[in-house]
């Protein structure tokens, strides 16, 4: 199993310390570096800052939201990225939420999987520098009736396949990112409900595509801190894991809390989302069951750590990205150590 770190959002307030722990990372012997966007700092601008600063350490977009781009666009972005980072970019997408989508790309958040699929394979058409031409739902080139003509990317990519990953929760978009994607990026993963929340539905889209798991790379993300009272290392976590359970969503359409339902917590979510929908977030966190938060984290000493890392490699997962937790810089980079010295206790260190 190899490791990443997720950088998370650029200006979060400790971006002097972020090229740093990418740095770090990088050597330290980290497989990749993963950045995202939502409605502030975009993720290509700042891979290629992080791939300009670095040697060896793979760059992903965690993700690259699909309203935000023209497929065309992106396909132009990737190969640009895997060009200057001499074939290190991995591009992961994802449809983002209806509140982003709409409220701040003006785009209908609807029919995502089929606008996903369209979006996916014009993608993969200009990265191979095939002529695109396409005529789907959602997407047509070129238009019709016009001057437009197919086109070619002029750009030569580092590598003929940039892998594509793309993050899913639901059933439906897990086993269509089995069929159509090189890999899946996870969130809030319990190794021992990944079985049945994510790899089932990986699995049979992979089947459907005529296709195993060899080579497909399930890559989740945990937070991680290290200390001895794994209580209190929780509860550094409960505002991010209610924000998400509560408040990254409507009530009728929220993934997440959906996720943590499947999850055996429904009636803890329901309650969790009742408080911060109505502007609680204190008593939205102090209802995160503590379980909750440690079963989808990496909490304690570095040999509990170990433990946690050899049940995500039982289950599957390929690539175990860290959102290692600290205020300071040195506590950050004293993380990304510890789960360096972890994956190496736990015997998986590649």
């Amino acid at each position: 199993m190899r490791l990443g770190i997720n950088l998370g959002y650029w200006g979060a307030g400790m971006d002097g310390d972020n090229l740093a722990v990418a740095q770090e990372a990088d050597r330290l012997g980290y497989d990749v570096c993963w950045a995202a966007e939502a409605y502030g700092s975009d993720a290509p601008t700042v891979l290629s800052w992080v791939a300009a600063r670095t040697e060896s350490i793979d760059i992903g977009s965690a993700i690259m939201q699909i309203p935000a781009r023209r497929p065309a666009t992106t396909a132009m972005t990737a190969a640009t990225l895997d060009s200057l980072s001499g074939g290190r970019f991995r591009l992961g997408l994802g449809v983002s939420g209806p509140q982003v989508s709409e409220g701040w790309y003006g785009v209908k958040f609807d029919k995502p999987l089929a606008r996903t699929r369209e979006y996916v394979e014009i993608v993969r058409r200009a990265m191979a520098r095939d002529r695109v031409s396409y005529e789907g739902e959602h997407f047509t080139l070129p238009l019709p009736g016009g001057p437009g003509k197919p086109l070619k990317l002029t750009v030569h990519p580092q590598r003929e396949h940039i892998p594509l990953y793309i993050a899913a929760i639901g059933p439906k978009n897990l086993e269509q990112t089995g069929e159509i994607a090189d890999g899946a990026l996870l969130i809030f993963p319990a190794a021992e409900h990944l079985e049945e929340t994510a790899l089932t539905h990986l699995r049979a889209g992979r089947e459907k595509a005529g296709l195993t798991m060899d080579g497909f790379d399930v890559c989740p993300t945990v937070p991680l801190a290290v200390g001895d009272d794994v209580s209190a290392l929780a509860d550094q976590f409960r505002p991010y894991t209610a924000l998400y359970v509560g408040g990254m969503g409507s009530r009728r359409q929220n993934f997440y809390n959906r996720l943590a339902g499947r999850m055996g917590y429904e009636k803890e979510a329901a309650e969790i989302q009742d408080k911060y929908l109505t502007g609680d977030k204190a008593g939205a966190a102090a209802a995160v069951p503590q379980q909750l938060i440690d079963s989808t984290t990496l909490l304690g000493s570095v040999e509990r750590i170990a433990d946690r890392m050899q049940a995500y490699a039982g289950v599957g997962v390929t690539t175990l990205t860290l959102a290692p937790a600290g205020l300071t810089l040195e506590q950050r980079v004293a993380s990304l150590r510890a789960g360096v010295d972890a994956l190496e206790r736990a015997g998986l260190a590649e």
